[in-house]
């Protein structure tokens, strides 16, 4: 065996109405797109006789490891309202979990083959969102936003048949402080499975939130950690595109890559994703809809409290003080954009420069990046800007240079597609040092390369 992983899965201990045990399906020709080594050392798995052909072998599925026992999570969710009483990894598997130096993660394949919750699709990936999810996951990890990691990426040598037609198949290993869901939770509370519901509580609290003393404080802490992961997505004009509840880790990660993307230019109702036909995952709508999530979430808790009138005026007291958490959140990573402290003064200033770069058609980044240029652009502002007295090293040190441009994502997706896979590791390169200048991912896009609509399309 080249590859070794001190697999010691908890998930495995909890009821198997939690989960299908099901093995991957061999592809026919793995190899190699790129493996994150950093990563690995940072878990502490020891990859030094590992080769390609190997990492190829094992992360593509064919190659059973010693310990693992591969398996699919059952959830349910709300899915752009309407809710879907049982979902499940359709197209994922989990090897297991290991202790690491970054804590217990879930190791997992996505696009591994058809499980039983893949609700008649053919469980596989092509390699455009593989390559999507991989990018963006470096990119959220170097900018330190909580975040599922990406360890490796495999060709199949198999075609996947979508709408464009046979496509390149691929396999993503995704790395995750676990895989639990808002729409874990609903899909035991669907039920009204007590006993499933109080076992899941149990185990997500000894797993992510040992201090949490019952259903109120873990979802107190829960929408702790949403509002800190939103308001920094926020901050750097991401926009996730599909916050369905079956898409919200109660660990507080990003998860689920799909129709996603950082702004160019700045509007705060751009959308992106190609079925949010009437905007509800708007960038704008991030935090609104979080709190809609959580609130699905303490729905799905009210059944373990013992009086179900006092649980909900309880939860509802809870949920109502979001807004201004979320505000006072939105604010205090907004601030250091511009140098300054945070204060109503800053608060202001900033909504006043988003609404004149909306105005403006001005890129998000880029603004950002040159606030002492916008004495030209926005005079007035500038002037109150440098009233407010900014640290100009606090601000260029926070604003980021590069980032995932969705049309640099699909010219590196074209290449790879067609077999060359130069300009994803040139991209990828660049991602991991986002605040160190690099012309050739600085540039918006010019009217023809502009993508204003992505796709999930795994």
């Amino acid at each position: 065996m080249s590859l070794t992983l001190p697999f010691d899965t908890t998930y495995l201990t909890l009821p198997d109405r939690f989960y299908s045990k099901h093995a991957a399906t061999p592809v026919s020709a793995p190899s190699l797109i790129v493996f994150n080594h950093d990563l690995a050392a940072e878990l502490g798995i020891d990859t030094s006789d590992m080769s390609d052909e190997d990492a190829a072998d094992i992360f593509s599925g064919n190659e059973a490891l010693a310990g693992s026992t591969p398996f699919a999570q059952v959830y349910a969710g709300h899915q752009f309202g309407g809710f879907s009483p049982q979902l499940g990894d359709g197209r994922a598997l989990h090897l297991g979990e290991i202790d690491s130096p970054l804590g217990r993660v879930d190791i997992q394949l996505k696009g591994s083959g058809p499980t039983p919750y893949s609700r008649n699709g053919d469980g596989r990936a092509w390699v455009g969102p593989v390559l999507r999810e991989y990018l963006m996951s470096c990119a959220m990890q170097a900018l330190d936003i909580p975040t599922t990691k990406a360890l490796a990426a495999v060709l199949t040598g198999d075609p996947v048949l979508r709408e464009q037609g046979p496509l390149p198949g691929a396999v993503l290993t995704r790395v995750a402080s676990s895989h639990i869901r808002v729409g874990t939770f609903q899909y035991f509370a669907a039920r009204s499975d007590v006993d499933g519901l109080r076992d899941l509580m149990t185990y997500t609290i000894q797993r992510h939130y040992p201090t949490a003393t019952g259903p109120t404080d873990l979802i107190k802490q829960v929408m702790q950690r949403q509002i800190e992961l939103v308001a920094k997505w926020m901050s750097v004009g991401f926009i996730h595109g599909v916050m369905n509840t079956d898409n919200v880790s109660v660990a507080g990660e990003t998860i689920d890559y799909g129709p996603c993307a950082f702004m160019d230019n700045y509007h705060p109702d751009t959308v992106f994703s190609s079925i949010d036909r009437r905007g509800r995952y708007a960038y704008s709508n991030q935090g609104p809809l979080t709190h809609w999530n959580l609130a699905q979430f303490a729905t799905s808790l009210v059944a373990l409290m013992p009086d179900t009138d006092l649980a909900i005026e309880e939860f509802t007291a809870l949920l109502n003080t979001f807004p201004d958490l979320f505000e006072a959140e939105w604010a205090k990573v907004f601030a250091p954009k511009l140098g300054l402290a945070p204060s109503d003064e800053t608060t202001a200033l900033v909504k006043e420069l988003l609404s004149l770069m909306s105005e403006a058609n001005a890129d998000f980044t880029n603004t950002f990046n040159v606030l002492d240029q916008t004495e030209k652009t926005f005079p007035d502002w500038y002037a109150k800007w440098r009233a407010a007295g900014p640290n100009d090293d606090v601000w260029k040190a926070t604003n980021p240079q590069v980032i995932p441009r969705t049309h640099k994502i699909e010219q590196a997706i074209t290449a790879a597609t067609a077999g060359d896979f130069a300009p994803f590791h040139t991209m990828l390169a660049a991602l991991k040092s986002p605040f160190t200048p690099n012309a050739d991912f600085a540039t918006p896009p010019e009217e023809d390369e502009k993508v204003r609509q992505t796709f999930c399309g795994t």
